[in-house]
């Protein structure tokens, strides 16, 4: 293994994207992520990639349709405003079955907001932010090393279903540095071997290729809506994923992903440490949300009262808490959003407050 080097989380899903064989890039600049369209267009020439400046967000979203439709591993960025934008391109991208990357360093909104990090864009990202009954496969990592890692992932699964992957971070997590292992030449070269039947590379010695969601005849879009939600129940049981720390014996359980995670988790190991009994679930799956651990905790823990959802929002994972726990337990939620964010301080005010 490589020595470790330092990176921010921009340069690192950058980095990963390179690495797990993306070769075309276009994108448009926004704050937070700059880093990632600023180190594209260095290390694209090197690998003999495309890195593009589009004119637009929309611009830049339709042009990875494009390279998508060849079988081209492709991909776009930007952050929450940016993303609005690029949501039609999206759809059309879910529609066509079309595997793709799309990166989201999360800022404060509504409107323009301002530069400070948020997670506010998790029903947007979750729940379709386009038109149409649609999912995209959502991870969300809360250290620079799980920004390379689960950006070779979304590259994989995408792939795998044919269908859009995103990386909702924060910019926090973009912007910060930590240490990190980018040494995947093993897996490199597994991902070359991914063949694309479907792609539209010339219809030589083989019947033309036809991609589109545009189905005019009677029942035919309805019979790919039924299509994709067969796809999106396999992606349901095979893919949910997340962290726990110290489910078996807690009385009182955090939820919080990305960056808000972070925080979380320290606070567990504090409390710990004075004999509290208080544990953590990190969705990383943001969709499929990672109801499963949730189905889990009702079996496994008899000493559990309640559960406390972190956010740097105004709620909008705990929903998906509530309709995992189905009224089991009482979900209670705490969180800041316009770049505000929650103290160690103010949440243990706010788990004091549920003892």
């Amino acid at each position: 293994m490589k020595d470790k080097i330092l990176m921010t989380g921009n340069e690192a899903m950058a980095e990963a994207a390179i690495q797990a064989g993306c070769r075309f890039y276009a994108g448009y600049p926004i704050t937070p992520q700059n880093e990632i369209p600023a180190y594209f267009s260095r290390r694209m020439p090197e690998v003999k990639g495309i890195f593009i400046q589009a004119e637009s967000e929309i611009a830049a979203i339709n042009m990875v349709f494009g390279a998508a439709t060849t079988g081209a591993r492709a991909m776009t960025t930007s952050s929450s405003p940016g993303i609005s934008l690029k949501q039609e391109g999206i759809s059309y991208l879910a529609g066509c079955q079309l595997p793709a990357v799309i990166v989201n360093v999360m800022r404060a909104g509504p409107g323009l907001g301002d530069i400070k990090p948020a997670q506010s864009d998790y029903f947007q990202a979750v729940k379709g932010g386009g038109h149409g009954d649609y999912h995209l496969i959502v991870l969300a990592p809360s250290t620079v090393q799980e920004s390379f890692d689960l950006t070779m992932l979304a590259f994989d699964l995408a792939d795998k279903y044919r269908n859009p992957a995103m990386i909702l971070a924060d910019g926090m997590l973009g912007q910060m540095m930590e240490p990190l292992n980018t040494d995947y030449t093993d897996k490199k070269k597994q991902i070359t071997q991914i063949k694309k039947s479907w792609a539209l590379t010339g219809a030589k010695n083989r019947a033309p290729n036809i991609i589109r969601s545009l189905f005019l005849g009677e029942g035919k879009v309805e019979a790919l809506n039924k299509e994709l939600q067969e796809k999106y129940k396999k992606i349901e049981a095979q893919e949910q994923r997340f962290e726990v720390m110290h489910l078996e014996d807690s009385s009182i359980i955090l939820v919080a992903y990305g960056t808000m995670a972070r925080l979380c988790k320290q606070i567990v190991r504090d409390l710990r440490l004075k004999g509290k009994k208080i544990g953590l679930v990190r969705p990383i799956s943001l969709w499929p949300f990672p109801k499963k651990v949730f189905t889990k905790l009702l079996t496994l823990n008899s000493k559990l009262r309640t559960i406390l959802v972190v956010e740097m929002s105004y709620g909008q994972m705990v929903e998906d808490v509530r309709l995992a726990v189905n009224g089991k337990y009482p979900v209670h939620f705490f969180g800041r959003a316009g770049g505000g964010i929650p103290t160690e301080e103010e949440i243990l005010k706010q788990i004091g407050r549920l003892r």
